[in-house]
């Protein structure tokens, strides 16, 4: 049997929606819904920026386990 806390999973991202210096919309999700999502609020929203990168707290709670 084969625990599955050593199996190792991908790192979960988190994207955000930028309005100047605020944050209108932010997702945490698996690298791929991740990249959909991303996809989605570049189309709806062009002239905003839009950032993904890892997301340290679920980075966090990987390291404590």
């Amino acid at each position: 049997m084969t625990a599955l806390a050593n199996v190792p999973r991908p790192a979960a991202r988190r994207v955000r929606v930028w309005f100047g210096e605020h944050v209108i919309a932010d997702y945490t999700g698996e690298p791929a819904d991740a990249l959909r999502y991303q996809a989605g609020m570049t189309r709806r929203f062009a002239s905003l920026r839009i950032t993904i990168e890892p997301d340290a707290a679920v980075d966090e709670d990987a390291a404590d386990s």
